[in-house]
C-alpha cells in the first residue's frame, strides 16, 4: 500500500468519528477521521502506509455494529470538470 488514507464502507448511519477513530487505533496512529453524514461511508488516515496495510487487512469483510465492512485504499478525489465544461 503507497497511501495512508482508507476508504470505509458499509458504515452504520449512527457510527461516529469517535467510535472509527477507536476501530483503527487497534492497528496504528489515526492522524484523521471524517465520515460522511448519512452517506455510509467515510474516510480514516493513519500515520504511514504499513499501518493503513495492517487495519485494511484486518478490518476489510470485518463486522462492526452488524455491517460487514468494506475497507480499501482511498482513490485520489475525480476531477470536477465534465466533457468540455469547465468552471470558472
Amino acid at each position: 500500500m503507497q497511501g495512508t488514507k482508507l476508504y470505509v464502507g458499509n458504515l452504520s448511519y449512527s457510527v461516529t468519528n469517535e467510535e472509527l477513530r477507536e476501530l483503527f487505533s487497534n492497528y496504528g496512529e489515526v492522524k484523521q477521521v471524517n465520515i460522511v453524514e448519512g452517506r455510509g461511508f467515510g474516510f480514516v488516515e493513519m500515520s504511514n502506509p504499513s499501518e493503513a496495510e495492517k487495519a485494511k487487512e484486518a478490518l476489510n469483510g470485518s463486522n462492526y455494529k452488524g455491517r460487514t465492512l468494506k475497507v480499501d485504499e482511498a482513490r485520489p478525489p475525480r476531477n470536477k470538470e465534465r466533457r468540455g465544461f469547465r468552471r470558472y
